[in-house]
């Protein structure tokens, strides 16, 4: 798409902020641009008109902007919208939220132009890179020393405060306010600025101010250096931003650590930029490697499947050719067992899967999973049975696939708690809902009965029981079922039911 057709979207509080994003973006040759001033109005303009690109501020009221990156990723109209988050944290935890949460990109305040035009470009524009590339910061492109801008209309301060870090930092100077904005409001603003308050033209409480008004300069610390020492203008400075004050004569013994302190600081900030860049490239690979088993792994196997079940169905095979048949389906299917339980589950608990509904034959797939589960606990010695039931059983209303897993999920549970010897027996009940039921010898702790079908709940028979039940519930309810559990003392029993919807020879 060419730029004149890109419509932008600039969420952020703070006016002078959306002014100079958007002053920014038309100066590229963008021209559609909306704004909001928090994350609540942006999603009105999101769900009334097209936008191509958001550029949110995180820290907001009302709705900031991880709320509203969450609301974005959850509206399937607006899942694969580009997202650039703009922050001035510094909690890992957070931005590790901000990329699991969906964000297209992050950006660190204070930014420069470029660095934000490098991100925009970054959102627009992104594709997967080869492995091994490696996200470079724009300001690594600058000197690896920290840089220090000291302001002071008077020369001799300029040269004093110049020579006391020079050979520490990177050293630039100005003489007046205007300079001074200049420098902090170009694509190579500094990382720290000592700045005089009583300067002609304009004094530093005012260059302080305009600094605060501009997205590249808004974060930059200043140390105002002044004569000024009463508490009035002290607490001015601090409503300023101003991180400290030093006062005139300059004592180089107190200022060296005091500025030292800071840049370990800011040294400390620039490094959180870089993390990010890090941790999103892993992010995108885990999820380049998703989208292989959700896209490209899951269909050639169910087609394959599919095949195998028409092959065993065929009257001309004997009994040993359909056994092997009946094993090569099993262990795709476990495969497939293996990937819903990676993608589908994830999308499930993101709120964003969609069931395709269709006709489900439960019979196949519960004598399949018996059959698998048979091989699989042979060691204990388990009698694995499908109860066979009065007249031809029912189809539920579901997806093929979930109900494998599911079914999978929860026999293989019952198989692992049932002791040796004993028998797991699978029965349904012809109703609408149907019922399937799972019931073994043995039953679960009281303590856990409350939680079983929580993430991690059942800790019962094995360490990962409790994914496999959670899994259960979730692909039951997703295919508008339920799940319940049933324990009986008296005759030592534990029974897992699940509902599904019939299947009326209609889909929805």
């Amino acid at each position: 798409m060419i730029k004149e057709q890109l419509t932008f979207l600039i969420v952020d509080d703070v006016v002078s902020m959306r002014n100079a994003i958007n002053s920014l973006l038309r100066s590229l040759g963008y021209r559609h641009i909306f704004a909001a001033k928090d994350g609540a109005e942006a999603l009105q303009i999101l769900r009334s008109r097209p936008i191509n690109v958001v550029v949110s501020d995180w820290e907001m009221p009302v709705m900031d902007g991880l709320a509203l990156l969450k609301a974005v990723r959850a509206d399937p109209r607006l899942q694969k919208l580009p997202f650039l988050m703009v922050s001035d944290g510094t909690n890992r935890q957070r931005i590790k939220e901000v990329i699991s949460s969906g964000a297209s990109d992050f950006l660190l305040k204070p930014y420069t132009g470029r660095d934000m035009i490098s991100r925009i470009e970054r959102v627009i524009y992104w594709r997967p890179r080869e492995t091994g590339a490696v996200l470079q910061h724009p300001d690594q492109n600058k000197s690896g020393r920290p840089t220090i801008l000291v302001v002071d209309d008077i020369p001799d301060n300029l040269f004093l405060l110049s020579n006391l870090f020079k050979d520490e930092y990177r050293v630039r100077a100005a003489n007046n306010g205007e300079t001074a904005l200049a420098i902090c409001q170009s694509d190579d603003p500094p990382d720290l600025v000592l700045l005089d308050v009583m300067m002609p033209s304009m004094n530093g409480f005012e260059v302080a101010k305009r600094m605060r008004g501009h997205p590249v300069s808004e974060h930059i610390p200043i140390i105002f250096v002044t004569a000024m020492g009463n508490n009035d203008a002290r607490l001015k400075g601090f409503e300023l931003g101003a991180i400290d004050f030093v006062a005139k004569p300059i004592n180089p013994e107190v200022l060296k650590p005091r500025v030292r302190n800071f840049m370990h600081y800011v040294e400390a900030h620039k490094q959180l930029q870089d993390d990010y860049d890090a941790m999103q490239e892993l992010s995108r690979l885990r999820e380049d490697v998703k989208n292989l088993l959700r896209y490209d792994m899951k269909q050639p196997l169910t087609e394959a499947i599919g095949l195998i079940q028409a092959l065993a169905d065929d009257a001309s095979l004997d009994a040993t050719q359909v056994g092997k048949l009946q094993a090569i389906e099993g262990m795709s299917l476990q495969t497939l067992n293996m990937i819903n339980l990676s993608s589908e589950l994830y999308k499930i608990e993101t709120g964003v899967f969609q069931l395709n509904a269709q006709a489900v034959n439960i019979d196949g797939i519960l004598r399949c999973v018996a059959e698998i589960s048979r091989h699989r606990f042979a060691a204990k010695q388990l009698t694995v049975t499908v109860s066979e039931a009065d007249g031809q059983l029912p189809k539920s209303l579901g997806d093929a696939m979930l109900c494998y897993t599911l079914f999978d999920n929860l026999v293989k549970n019952a198989c692992v708690a049932a002791p040796e010897n004993s028998t797991v027996l699978i029965f349904v009940v012809n109703e609408n809902p149907i019922r399937i039921k799972i019931r073994r010898k043995g039953t679960v702790p009281d303590t856990l009965r409350d939680g079983f079908f929580d993430k991690f709940g059942d800790q019962d028979s094995s360490a990962d029981a409790g994914i496999d039940v959670y899994a259960a519930r979730l692909f039951s309810e997703a295919q508008n079922g339920n799940i319940t559990l049933e324990v009986s003392e008296e005759q030592n029993l534990t029974t897992v039911s699940v509902s599904l919807p019939a299947f009326s020879g209609e889909t929805p």
